[in-house]
């Protein structure tokens, strides 16, 4: 290719928008923004007028842009989880390549699809995972790579959601329900998988799983609660998750506050709050995602991990302790540092990794450099968060949840694949 690459956005959501666009204007000479699609209206004409895009290039759907002529080099896509396959599935068949937002479906099937489909087009099919991106997990990702711990025999992660993001995203918000979204260990920890899968870099053997959604149910309401936050809530002066407390912060200090209404002017926050969602009480909505869970995985190999995910933590961060044969690393995602005690000599090195400006510790700018950067160089297999290194990971999150709901039975992973490759032939 060698030149600028042309993309269009589907989905101009809070990723297309907060994350992803930020990087395209601070860096214009890096990509041209050919399109947008996107249903609603406020989000559409915000990211059309953003990037100067004329009237024919500002679609309502994905399928009104798919269904013209090819107008561009690849596209975006950051529709919600399951509405990923479709556009996935026409984009590749109309030549463009893709860049997808995580999970890549809440179906193992429509993975498999996915993966299978790229391979067959050509086209680059890259996967959000954008931790891989992280200046702190590609230090750790080195010092092992580099032999430095040795041979890694086991590693303990845990997943820091945060008590608010919890309650914003998976009781009241999009990813509250694993029907209309995807489970927790896709929606939230597939990055986790991900991570883990990479570090250890062998294959996932057997996979067992326990948790559950244990507080945010009508049954732990307090004396007094009502439906709503607003509607006379005797509890909502002493609960650490009002609403009305919560979301009438300044956006610039709580930028979860920004997120429920858009524009999010404080009129607009407020009757968010008084009529969305996100004005629900926590113990009386539709929520069903577990609020902890516990995965264990072995490797082919031996090495083993143990991986905790808690909605219920003061910061939103993830802590990591990766032991091998000649040393040990221990991580702190929110302090940026990593810290290496070597056996021999005991000899201990802290690493900073300062991340940047961008979102997610700089893997949001991260992804969408190297897909450029592939776009560029005609590099459309092997990439760093392919498809199809990606859909191990994948199949490790569903193998992880078909354990849980089957009160922790140990799932074979040869056995799982197997199935599901038998299921792809009927």
């Amino acid at each position: 290719m060698k030149r600028k690459p042309s993309l269009a956005v589907i989905g101009a959501g809070a990723r297309g928008l907060i994350s992803y666009a930020p990087y395209f204007a601070q860096f214009p000479d890096e990509a041209e923004i050919a399109a947008v699609a996107e249903p609603n209206e406020q989000r559409r004409h915000a990211f059309a007028e953003r990037f100067g895009l004329p009237g024919e290039r500002v679609f309502t759907t994905w399928e009104e842009l798919l269904d013209g002529p090819r107008i561009c080099d690849a596209l975006l896509i950051c529709t919600q989880d399951r509405m990923h396959f479709e556009p996935t599935m026409a984009a590749l068949r109309k030549g463009y390549h893709v860049l997808l937002e995580k999970p890549m479906s809440s179906d193992p099937m429509e993975c498999i699809a996915m993966t299978e489909a790229a391979s067959r087009s050509g086209r680059l099919l890259t996967i959000c995972h954008v931790s891989r991106y992280i200046p702190f997990w590609q230090r750790i990702k080195t010092l092992i790579s580099e032999g430095v711990i040795g041979e890694v025999v086991s590693v303990q992660h845990n997943e820091n959601v945060g008590y608010l993001h919890y309650a914003h995203s998976f009781v009241r918000g999009n990813w509250r329900n694993a029907e209309q979204s995807s489970p927790m260990i896709l929606a939230k920890s597939c990055h986790d998988m991900d991570l883990i899968r990479w570090l250890v870099d062998a294959d996932c053997v057997r996979v067992s799983s326990f948790g559950s959604l244990s507080h945010f149910r009508a049954s732990n309401a307090p004396e007094g609660a009502t439906d709503r936050c607003t509607d006379g809530c005797a509890a909502e002066a002493a609960c650490p998750y009002s609403a009305m407390r919560f979301y009438a912060q300044d956006p610039e200090a709580n930028p979860f506050a920004a997120l429920i209404a858009d524009p999010p002017t404080l009129e607009n926050r407020m009757n968010a709050i008084l009529t969305g969602p996100y004005g629900k009480c926590v113990y009386r909505t539709d929520n069903d995602v577990v609020d902890h869970q516990v995965v264990n995985l072995e490797f082919a190999g031996g090495a083993t991990a143990m991986f905790s995910m808690c909605g219920f933590t003061r910061d939103i961060n993830r802590i990591v302790q990766i032991m091998g044969t000649k040393g040990e690393i221990r991580g702190d995602l929110l302090k940026e540092e990593v810290d290496l005690f070597e056996f021999a000599g005991g000899k201990r090195t802290v690493y900073r990794t300062p991340s940047g400006d961008s979102g997610h510790h700089g893997g949001d700018a991260g992804v969408l450099r190297q897909f450029l950067s592939d776009l560029r160089e005609e590099r459309f297999a092997g990439s760093l968060t392919s498809a199809e290194a990606s859909l191990e990971s994948h199949l490790m999150a569903f193998a992880a949840e078909d354990s849980r709901l089957r009160q922790g039975e140990v799932v074979d992973m040869r056995s799982f694949r197997s199935s599901l490759a038998a299921a792809d032939r009927a």
